[in-house]
C-alpha cells in the first residue's frame, strides 16, 4: 500500500475537523449517541477527501501526458537528433554520456518504488 502524501494528510485532516465543527454546530446534538455519529461521519468524509487527492505528477511525466503521440520517420532530423544528456554529466567527464535503454526515464526519481 502507498504511503500517503502531505497534501492528502493535511487535506484530510483538515476535511474531519472542519466537517465534525460544522455537523455538531448544525445538528445541535448533546447525546454521546450523537457526537459519535457525528465523529463517525467526519472520518468517513476525510477518509474519503484524502483518497481523492490527485496524486502528484512530475513535470516530464505531465508534459509526455499532455504532447500528441508521434512518431518520427527514420531520415528526418528527430530520428537522428542525440540523446538529450545534463551538462553535469559532460561537465564531469568533458564528454556526452553514452545513451541509456529507456531514456525517457532518466528525469524519474531514483527512489520509487
Amino acid at each position: 500500500m502507498p504511503r500517503p502524501t502531505p497534501a492528502q494528510i493535511a487535506y484530510g485532516s483538515a476535511t474531519v475537523v472542519i466537517s465534525a465543527l460544522a455537523m455538531l454546530l448544525l445538528s445541535q446534538t448533546r447525546t454521546g449517541l450523537g457526537v459519535g455519529v457525528v465523529a463517525v461521519a467526519a472520518l468517513a468524509l476525510g477518509l474519503l477527501v484524502a483518497v481523492t487527492v490527485p496524486l502528484p505528477r512530475t513535470a516530464a511525466r505531465a508534459a509526455r501526458a499532455n504532447e500528441p503521440q508521434t512518431t518520427a520517420a527514420p531520415g528526418s532530423a528527430a530520428a537522428s537528433a542525440p540523446p538529450a544528456v545534463s551538462f553535469a554529466a559532460r561537465r564531469v567527464t568533458g564528454r556526452r554520456a553514452p545513451a541509456r535503454a529507456g531514456g525517457s526515464r532518466i528525469r524519474e526519481h531514483s527512489l520509487r518504488r
